[in-house]
């Protein structure tokens, strides 16, 4: 082989062997350009910024509890359970109401919840029969109701009860009798001839005294007075000019026994005419130390108003409501249909009634 043909098969071997190094050696990767980087990282912070704003945006759950008047020591404590509730559950839940126990006035508010938009009311009802066809267009709205002492309420989700209103109904009859015996002329006090619950304490009261106490004379049909204090008095100065040998007083709203309890000592005859009723402790101390008042029976209205805001949030939450379920610091529920009941009666006496904080 001539020296040409040689130079000419070396160079072509080194040809062929810097291809073959070429082909096996990895590709370098190919870094991306500085503004593509740059935009990739704006698009995932304007991701993240977008994130954190709908968390912030998510609003919490509306509650309006709608009491029978507003003002007077029952519903300031209810208040208190409401906004207690929604400190610890973290809602905006407030207490609005009509400055008289007025059914009208209490449905325009209710209706006016409705239109606001609001995610559940929670009502003690004035009037339940008048409350049916707003409650329906509450519910056609997707909103929660709740009623509180309203057991036969029509249009509702769910009604709170912290009694057994059969027993406490009759409970007014024993301690009356207790305290007056069991013969002898009474009359009784509601808070207006349509509120659910006084009415229903009535009947079932009158039922039982029908069976266990004879002798027992009503003078005259049950009487709506019992959420004005000064009505409370003025009537029962009435009746005993009307009915002198009265014995005893029936008071359901908190404002009537104590309004009973005045008249008795302007007339001197605290010792003669015994009062019952529903009270809260505090407001109705001074009567039951004097003796111009006997007993009261009542539950934490503070319980009710927290209890209701509780029961709110769980069905938003869609929580099913069952029994043995625990309302925090209130207590174990059970269910009887729409009714959802925790045992919670309080008996009030001089022994006890400026103990109970409330």
């Amino acid at each position: 082989m001539d020296l040409k043909k040689l130079m000419s098969f070396v160079v072509l071997g080194a040809l062929m062997v810097a291809m073959l190094a070429g082909c096996s050696a990895p590709a370098e990767e190919a870094a991306p350009a500085p503004d593509v980087v740059e935009e990739a990282e704006v698009v995932e912070e304007a991701e993240v910024v977008e994130e954190a704003e709908v968390v912030e945006e998510a609003e919490p759950y509306e509650i309006a509890v709608i009491v029978k008047i507003t003002g007077i020591p029952w519903f300031n404590r209810l208040e208190e359970g409401v906004l207690q509730a929604a400190e610890d559950f973290g809602v905006n839940a407030y207490q609005v109401g009509p400055a008289d126990a007025d059914p009208a006035q209490q449905a325009r508010i209710v209706e006016d919840m409705i239109s606001k938009g609001v995610d559940a009311i929670a009502v003690v009802p004035n009037d339940a029969t008048a409350l049916e066809p707003i409650f329906q267009k509450a519910q056609d709205a997707g909103i929660i109701v709740i009623t509180h002492e309203s057991p036969d309420q029509v249009g509702n989700d769910y009604d709170l009860e912290l009694i057994d209103n059969v027993e406490f109904g009759r409970h007014h009859w024993d301690m009356l009798v207790e305290n007056m015996g069991d013969s002898g002329q009474y009359a009784i006090f509601v808070g207006g001839l349509t509120v659910p619950l006084h009415n229903l304490w009535a009947d079932e009261g009158l039922a039982y005294a029908a069976e266990v106490y004879p002798d027992l004379e009503l003078v005259t049909e049950r009487i709506p007075c019992g959420e004005d204090q000064e009505l409370s008095r003025q009537t029962t100065l009435d009746l005993l000019q009307s009915y002198p040998d009265l014995k005893g007083i029936i008071g359901f709203g908190s404002l009537g026994p104590p309004g009973a309890a005045q008249a008795l000592i302007e007339k001197g005859l605290t010792d003669e005419v015994a009062v019952v009723g529903t009270v809260l402790p505090l407001h109705a101390a001074p009567y039951l130390l004097d003796g111009s008042m006997d007993h009261g029976i009542l539950w934490d209205p503070k319980d009710a108003g927290y209890s209701m805001v509780w029961t709110a949030i769980q069905m938003l939450d869609g929580v099913e409501i069952v029994d043995g379920m625990d309302v925090p610091g209130v207590g174990v529920i059970t269910l009887d249909g729409k009714v959802i009941k925790v045992d919670a009666m309080l008996d009030i006496t001089s022994e006890n009634a400026e103990d109970l904080g409330f």
